[in-house]
């Protein structure tokens, strides 16, 4: 499972976690707090505040369950700018995070004694890892 960790100031910080980590995150809902500890980032305190499944689909945080539904939209997660009056069923993910969730966004409640720059490093690409076509 992935982790996308952002500051206030802007800055996000991509976790990867593995199998036995990730499903301590398993039964959370969006808006519940999570330990740092569980990343490697002790004293911080993180909100979930939403992810997406393998095929791309988001989570909402109005429907209950981790399941997939299909409902109608005319805004917010899950459908792009609509026409005036325009409403589209699309499918979207439950509040819940499941095994078939594999990326969660996180934002920071509260911070600990190191910063998330000295925690994450960020990694500079080489010349020679460039995507291939």
């Amino acid at each position: 499972m992935k982790l996308n960790l952002s500051e206030k100031d802007g800055n996000t910080y991509k976790v990867e976690l593995d199998v036995d980590k990730s499903r301590m995150l398993v039964g959370r809902k969006i808006g519940e707090e999570v330990e740092g500890d569980l990343v490697g980032a002790a004293g911080y305190t993180f909100i979930i505040k939403g992810g997406s499944d393998l095929s791309g689909f988001p989570m909402r945080t109005d429907i209950p369950g981790a399941g997939k539904k299909h409902i109608l939209l005319a805004r917010g997660t899950g459908i792009r700018k609509a026409i005036h009056g325009q409403r589209l069923r699309k499918a979207v993910r439950g509040n819940t995070v499941s095994d078939q969730i594999t990326q969660v966004n996180m934002i920071v409640k509260t911070e600990g004694a190191q910063k998330l720059a000295e925690l994450f490093p960020k990694t500079e690409k080489k010349e020679g890892e460039e995507k291939k076509k």
